[in-house]
């Protein structure tokens, strides 16, 4: 595997925490401490376009598949909806005093992961809470939806991943996942995998049609794991750690196949926080504590 950096981002004034997709495949979305909510283009990297602007950090954006609209959660403020073509906010729920560490969307329901430990359940047609699903005191940190196990996935502070109902709401499991918080789950692109991964830098494999039977335990970093994402072709998965590094496994076998750093690649020099697998040309776009953000090409 050949890794080439092909462009690097800049303009953000603190640490970038989260990245999401555009509404166009060559576009996606940055927030991160400076409140800035930011809009780009892969084809033009000189185009940056300022969207919104909070007064307080963003740990979780979210684009709505059906409206198109991007969910902004907005520390100790609450959400604020964002049609990125106008640059305006069409609205907003104010609706806790935490903050919000992710946002996930099944049907019409919003699934808002905040650090009082509970999960906000929002209707997205009417934007009011449906639901608070409290199943511990320490933070949610991280989402996955299983459609096909009609499955959410929720990773906590207290190191414990719980599985709900997504339809009951109904707690079905509780996983003694990790020695440490966790920071990031996601399924396999074919639902049949959970994987895990958080401050005690172990990744983690679950069979989720055997219970949830660990499958692997990978110690992949040297520090905590902040994120992890699956190519859009389904064949790699990317680590980021803040240990600085990113790493790409077989998304098949879990084998380590690159390990992406500043040394070798004139990778990140702090913390990578967030990586995004875009379906523009399989580029992979990484979002670090150096406020940049770097654009790799694999091959």
């Amino acid at each position: 595997m050949i890794v080439e950096k092909i462009d690097t981002f800049g303009g953000h004034r603190s640490p970038i925490y989260t990245l999401e997709r555009g509404p166009t495949a060559e576009q996606f979305f940055s927030a991160g401490g400076d409140g800035q909510v930011v809009q780009w283009h892969l084809d033009r990297p000189d185009l940056g376009e300022l969207i919104a602007n909070m007064p307080t950090s963003i740990y979780a954006l979210a684009l709505h598949p059906a409206s198109g609209l991007l969910w902004v959660g907005q520390n100790y403020e609450g959400i604020h909806i964002i049609d990125s073509v106008r640059k305006q906010e069409v609205a907003s729920l104010k609706m806790t005093a935490a903050a919000i560490f992710d946002i996930k969307f099944h049907k019409s329901d919003a699934f808002l992961a905040l650090a009082d430990g509970v999960v906000a359940v929002v209707d997205t047609d009417r934007l009011v809470v449906r639901k608070h699903l409290k199943a511990s005191d320490q933070s949610a940190r991280c989402m996955a939806v299983n459609p096909v196990e009609r499955e959410l996935a929720v990773g906590y502070s207290d190191n414990v991943v719980r599985i709900f109902d997504l339809t009951t709401y109904e707690l079905k499991r509780s996983i003694a996942a990790h020695g440490n918080s966790v920071f990031t789950v996601a399924y396999s692109p074919d639902f049949r995998y959970l994987l895990t991964a958080g401050r005690d830098a172990h990744l983690k494999v679950w069979d989720v049609e055997k219970n949830y039977i660990l499958q692997h335990d990978i110690v992949a970093h040297l520090f905590a794991i902040n994120h992890l994402a699956f190519s859009s072709d389904g064949r790699f998965m990317a680590t980021a750690s803040m240990d600085k590094s990113i790493k790409i496994w077989d998304a098949e076998t879990y084998r380590l196949l690159k390990v992406v750093d500043r040394a070798r690649h004139a990778g990140h020099g702090t913390s990578v926080n967030k990586v995004l697998w875009s379906e523009y040309h399989n580029l992979l776009l990484s979002a670090s504590d150096d406020r940049t953000i770097s654009v790799w090409k694999f091959s």
